[in-house]
């Protein structure tokens, strides 16, 4: 139970739910936009937010579609995790979708709520700066299209009242070969230890990682290190490890040296099975 009273809106378009939310906005109400509303709702009701209005964007017709068009892969942020890896268009992107919570909870997490969510983990971004996609971004100024590295970083940086509508992603990603690793400390439960997401294109392996840091990441220095083929993998991954963006993550799933530990043998891992092919 939320132990506060809320105004709930439903818009229909994007211009409508950018405009209600200036609106909300000049009159003090500190509003929210909801896709999912997982998190929301878990920190509402341990008192962490108390906003006066929650615009739910699950009636925007942009933010529900799932579509190849125009040799792109279309997705709104309100796709739940459960219809994505059901469609499985993207299966590096599916099979990370799987893996983030169980059925019952996918059913509920969307795509955009899970990229935009404040967890550590935040997994279904990671294919897609692997595949260099494009954020379809809604605001007061307009609708803006902008690559993911230009806006992704260590969070997606929204301004004040904008909120994601779709993504694109290139459709010569979506058959590419591919390894998803998740590692937790026991069975198939709770947040991972180390997430790895792994593409190769053009005879190179591009690699993405959830669970190491505090944060979500893709590392241009981590990838060079690692298709160094004239230095044993061994090295190749020391030195990539060494090139990690902040501190290995400490935390009740497990100690920064256990993860690390876990984390070398996942890239050593994701090096050989996608040199074989």
């Amino acid at each position: 139970m939320i132990p506060f009273d809320f105004e709930y809106y439903k818009p229909s378009s994007v211009r409508m739910a950018v405009e209600w939310f200036q609106l909300l906005q000049q009159q003090g109400k500190h509003p929210i936009y909801y896709a999912g509303g997982t998190e929301i709702i878990t920190w509402a009701r341990t008192n962490s937010i108390h906003p006066g209005a929650v615009i739910d964007l699950k009636s925007i017709p942009e933010c529900k579609v799932m579509e190849i068009r125009n040799d792109k892969l279309i997705i709104g942020a309100c796709v739940t995790l459960s219809a994505l890896s059901a469609a499985n268009l993207f299966p590096l992107l599916g099979e990370t979708a799987r893996g983030a919570a169980d059925q019952t909870v996918r059913n509920k997490i969307t795509f955009g709520g899970n990229i935009c969510g404040k967890i550590h983990y935040r997994e279904t971004v990671l294919p897609l700066l692997l595949a260099n996609s494009r954020m379809v971004i809604a605001g007061i100024q307009g609708i803006r299209e902008v690559p993911i590295h230009q806006v992704f970083l260590q969070r997606l940086r929204l301004k004040n009242g904008e909120f994601l509508v779709q993504t694109f992603t290139d459709r010569s990603y979506l058959s590419l070969p591919f390894v998803h690793y998740k590692k937790r400390q026991i069975g198939n439960v709770g947040y991972p230890l180390v997430t790895v997401a792994s593409l190769k294109k053009d005879h190179r392996i591009h690699t993405a990682y959830s669970g190491v840091c505090s944060f979500p990441f893709r590392s241009v220095e981590i990838d060079r290190a690692l298709n160094d083929s004239s230095i044993p993998l061994e090295a190749r991954i020391e030195q990539a490890i060494g090139k990690l963006p902040a501190p290995v993550l400490q935390n009740a799933e497990g100690s920064a040296l256990y993860r690390k530990f876990v984390l070398k043998q996942t890239m050593a891992e994701a090096v050989h099975a996608l040199e074989r092919r």
